[in-house]
């Protein structure tokens, strides 16, 4: 079935949907800087930019070569900050009325399902009015949710809780016990994911580590996809290398204070937290654009070393495979990730309402 991804980002529900089974034939978002890599991942896919709060139905189908009552799944994440936990929760911030936005245009198309992602805040106070108020403009779906998920329990290496929504259209609802059974016994761990990643380098290009025997989780993140990702990046995975390893410099004093962080403990000046081998990572964060004050977001240390992790490293704890690039600069990298929704959540949603309308 053809999926419509909106508030796309660097493309983690279009991926998946894609592993999945399903096909993403459209994504739509209005940052250019957050989709810039999303061609070189999705080449099959077209996007397009465009702010969804003025985006007729309409628009969206005609863009995705679609008409009316064609069966289709709409996917997304509207942009989190305004309820985010993290930050100053303002129901007046314009960002949160793309929370409308979203179902509003699920009335207007009718997809045969809906999937919907946010942060936990978003069932608290006044937020959670308004997460009622437009959810309740949806009707003839069966809906489970808003129930809480974690991306660790569904195969990512990081303790991420989220929100979601599936409605499923002239249908009975799936349950929240069905969403449960695909909870893994045993989360991924930091070294799962990351141990056979390469110290940087200045190339931001270095050969993965020959360390023992591969976990499954970096088997998978290895894999080729013929039909997604940049045929030069499969070639060095091919070859035993791997992108988006480029260092980030600290300075002398900055290196010795972490040096002394313990696994699980915070510097007490930069507040970066230091991962254990054997946990999840914690949850990554975005940062802001320009257009809210251009923060940059807290970022782990490495277990071992005194730095903080590169982009791949933070990309592999999200559930991304090492083909998935990037923007050119780590800060717009780790926004992307930070904002993303984890594709390994993602397809383990997205099979099982792929089950659900099999079965039915």
């Amino acid at each position: 079935m053809k999926v419509i991804d909106l508030f796309c980002g660097a493309g983690g529900f279009s991926l998946g949907a894609h592993l999945a089974g399903f096909d993403t034939v459209l994504a739509v978002d209005k940052d250019p800087v957050l989709t810039s890599s999303f061609g070189r991942n999705f080449p099959k896919t077209k996007l397009l930019l465009a702010d969804l709060a003025s985006t007729p139905g309409t628009t969206l189908l005609a863009a995705a070569d679609l008409k009316s009552g064609d069966e289709c799944g709409i996917i997304g994440g509207p942009p989190c900050q305004g309820f985010s936990l993290m930050g100053k929760r303002k129901v007046a911030d314009s960002r949160n009325e793309l929370l409308h936005h979203f179902f509003r245009i699920v009335s207007e198309i009718r997809p045969k399902f809906f999937i919907m992602e946010n942060v936990p805040g978003l069932l608290l106070g006044d937020v959670r009015q308004l997460l009622d108020s437009s959810l309740n403009t949806v009707t003839g779906y069966g809906i489970l949710g808003p129930v809480k998920v974690n991306a660790g329990d569904y195969g990512a290496a990081t303790n991420r809780e989220r929100v979601i929504i599936i409605g499923v259209r002239d249908a009975s609802a799936i349950t929240e016990s069905q969403l449960r059974k695909g909870v893994l016994a045993i989360r991924p761990t930091v070294a799962d994911a990351i141990k056979d990643l390469p110290s940087p380098r200045k190339s931001g290009t270095g050969r993965y580590r020959r360390a023992g025997k591969l976990s499954a989780y970096a088997s998978y993140a290895r894999m080729r996809h013929d039909s997604l990702g940049d045929e030069s990046i499969r070639n060095l995975i091919a070859a035993g290398k791997v992108t988006g390893v480029s260092p980030t410099t600290h300075k002398p004093g900055v290196v010795t204070r972490f040096s002394s962080v313990l696994p699980g403990k915070c510097d007490l000046i930069s507040r970066c937290p230091r991962l254990s081998w054997n946990l999840p990572a914690p949850t990554l964060r975005a940062g802001t654009g320009p257009d809210h004050g251009s923060f940059q977001s807290v970022r782990p240390l490495h277990p071992k070393q005194p730095r903080v992790i590169t982009v791949r490293e933070a990309a592999r704890l999200q559930g991304f495979p090492d083909w998935f690039d990037f923007h050119k600069t780590k800060w717009h990298s780790f926004r992307m990730i930070g904002n993303s929704v984890s594709p390994m959540l993602a397809k383990a949603i997205l099979k099982l309402v792929a089950k659900q309308m099999k079965e039915r």
